[in-house]
């Protein structure tokens, strides 16, 4: 890899999906290859888009990425980085 291949190459982590967000997704977890959160999910709504509930389901989630809170920053501007890890959290009853 020459250097300017290694500042165009797109990170690879997994995207963990819980509670309704597993069950809409189908899968528990998944790969990603994308440099922040807003591509990582458009990636994933692609995968599932013939899964009607998965576009709502993340509409409502929260979102960790390596174990910190996303809150309301906006998507575009989350980094993600190799061997990451994006939790997928569903609003959850009673809590």
């Amino acid at each position: 890899m020459v250097a300017g291949d290694a500042a165009r190459a797109v990170p690879a982590g997994t995207i963990r999906y819980w509670a309704a967000a597993k069950a809409a997704a189908g899968v528990a977890e998944e790969p990603y290859h994308a440099a922040t959160l807003a591509d990582a999910l458009a990636a994933a709504r692609q995968r599932h888009a013939d899964r009607g509930e998965f576009a709502r389901v993340l509409g409502s989630s929260s979102f960790l990425v390596d174990g910190a809170p996303v809150g309301g920053r906006d998507h575009e501007s989350v980094q993600l980085v190799a061997g990451g890890t994006v939790e997928v959290l569903p609003p959850f009853a009673g809590g």
